[in-house]
């Protein structure tokens, strides 16, 4: 790969990790429905994982997890190794992935986003004995579930649009003007 289309990569998706980062802890946490917020970073955890490969999955949840880590203060490392998981997990779905029909994504955006919550459930409440799995079901897991899956629907196709853009390569041939 040349060194211009990589630096065009990584600039882009740092940008959408950006993006992505303030659109979860500023807008949608001032647009809450249920007490819950849409996990955006799953999102796009997700869509790089199953789109570009297990490489940029992993790269991309790296980040996003990193980001929430600093945010968090809890445990440093821990999201940045649940994302770095979750955009690997959906890498290996890479060869089943078509652009145009939005059903694996959306499906691969419900359990990653079902998986995270059920590894914080895990982590945050069932170590400390709080065993009342139901109550968190439906008034979090659930909830944050259909909501990311809603908000999803609207992004995959902005995230879809980013990835042909990232590939895009410069057209090479320079037009002459004697022709």
């Amino acid at each position: 790969m040349e060194v211009k289309p990589l630096i065009k990569k990584i600039v882009i998706i740092a940008l959408t990790i950006v993006v992505a980062y303030l659109l979860q802890t500023s807008v949608f946490s001032n647009l809450q429905l249920a007490n819950v917020t849409p996990n955006i970073l799953i999102i796009v955890t997700s869509a790089f994982g199953f789109m570009r490969g297990r490489k940029d999955g992993m790269f991309v949840g790296f980040f996003c997890g990193l980001l929430l880590d600093l945010n968090s203060g809890t445990l440093f490392g821990l999201y940045a190794l649940i994302y770095l998981l979750i955009g690997y997990l959906n890498g290996l779905f890479e060869k089943l992935f078509y652009g145009d029909d939005i059903k694996l994504p959306i499906v691969l955006i419900a359990v990653s986003d079902f998986a995270y919550s059920v590894v914080i459930y895990i982590i945050f409440f069932l170590v400390k004995g709080k065993f009342d799995i139901l109550f968190y079901f439906t008034s979090v897991m659930l909830p944050e579930l259909v909501y990311t899956v809603l908000v999803s629907i609207a992004l995959y196709f902005i995230l879809y649009r980013l990835n042909i853009f990232i590939d895009k390569q410069p057209d090479k041939r320079r037009r002459s003007n004697f022709v």
